[in-house]
């Protein structure tokens, strides 16, 4: 069976299955689920709980087969949680869990959460669970979906929002759902039960969108002016420095250019990324990247112009170093900003 993590949350008053897997990159939504489940557990009477951090290939998997084999010593049945962030549990972990689904103890329910999913994730193991359990899959919410997630969480609070409210909350968050869960739960607290038009919630909401350096690299590489916009403007508010910035935008303008040049020459692109450490969960802003600019040259030439940057950040070069770096992101967002670099 697969849900979609609020449906799965919904669930109150159902028996538990005897497993379930719950993952994806969209860590809030992982996360209720799990505590959803955890409070049906104890509904249940379930009070025993063991945690296994299956992070890393040194993980043991006979642990967590010796554990279902165990008895529970202080209750009739246990949840026992595998905290699996990559999703893949290798040969040993995939066997283990299949054994598990063939003949679930009858005092065990499973619960398995990932931090990345995706179609490559699925085998014989996850099958397994969908035959028996529950499969979650929490995936991220896009920009376009994110007005109708935020009005269906201000209902659930028993809050009233005009479009022009709902839209100005999904605008000051910027696709951060624990920041808008955050404000919600304010809004709860602070509207007195009032609906909110937008006047009301630009006087309730605090601007929580996450101008750092990594979701300004994301953000211009998934081609997203207007964003890469605002969040310079919030970083140059911040008192930020254009020095602090660089170090990282070099090194996503780096890996690019590599994934440009593998790309150029018909090589193994998904390896390539895997040899960088860009999970499948990550890998749509370069995807959207290297379709706009294609050419390995591209990408030199950004690199090029990024240590301008970081040149006259640093006092060794001429001009605004604020102004160089909107023209490099721009460019690098939108393909017809280009033309922006042919000035600096």
């Amino acid at each position: 069976m697969e849900l979609r993590p609020e449906q799965l949350a919904g669930q109150t008053g159902q028996p538990l299955q005897p497993v379930y897997l719950v993952a994806g990159p969209e860590t809030l939504r992982v996360l209720e689920a799990a505590d959803a489940l955890r409070a049906r557990a104890r509904a249940e009477g379930i009070g025993e709980r063991e945690v296994f951090d299956a992070d890393g290939r040194d993980f043991d998997w006979n642990q967590l087969e010796q554990s279902f084999n165990a008895p529970s010593l202080f209750s009739a049945r246990r949840l026992v949680e595998v905290r699996m962030p990559s999703g893949k549990p290798g040969k040993d972990g995939a066997e283990v869990i299949s054994a598990f689904c063939a003949n679930p103890p009858p005092d065990v329910v499973l619960l398995i959460t990932a931090n990345d999913w995706s179609k490559a994730h699925h085998g014989k193991w996850a099958d397994a669970i969908a035959r028996i359990g529950t499969i979650s899959v929490a995936w991220a919410i896009k920009p376009h979906e994110l007005p109708e997630w935020i009005e269906r969480r201000l209902r659930a609070k028993g809050l009233r929002a005009d479009a022009d409210a709902v839209q100005r909350l999904s605008e000051r968050v910027e696709g951060n759902l624990l920041a808008a869960a955050q404000e919600i739960d304010k809004l709860a607290l602070l509207s007195d039960g009032q609906a909110l038009d937008l006047a009301a919630m630009e006087s309730l909401v605090a601007d929580a969108a996450r101008y750092d350096v990594f979701r300004l690299a994301e953000a211009t590489l998934a081609g997203q002016p207007a964003a890469v916009g605002r969040m310079l403007a919030g970083l140059r508010g911040e008192g930020e420095a254009v020095a602090a910035l660089m170090p990282i935008l070099i090194k996503e303008l780096l890996r690019t250019a590599a994934l440009a040049r593998v790309q150029a020459r018909g090589g193994n692109l998904a390896g390539e990324m895997k040899a960088q450490g860009i999970w499948e969960s990550r890998q749509a802003p370069f995807k959207r990247a290297l379709a706009r600019h294609a050419e390995p040259r591209r990408w030199e030439r950004f690199v090029a112009e990024a240590s301008k940057v970081d040149r006259i950040a640093k006092g060794r070069g001429d001009g605004d170093a604020w102004v160089a770096l909107e023209r490099l992101l721009l460019a690098v967002s939108e393909a017809r900003a280009v033309r922006l670099l042919v000035a600096s």
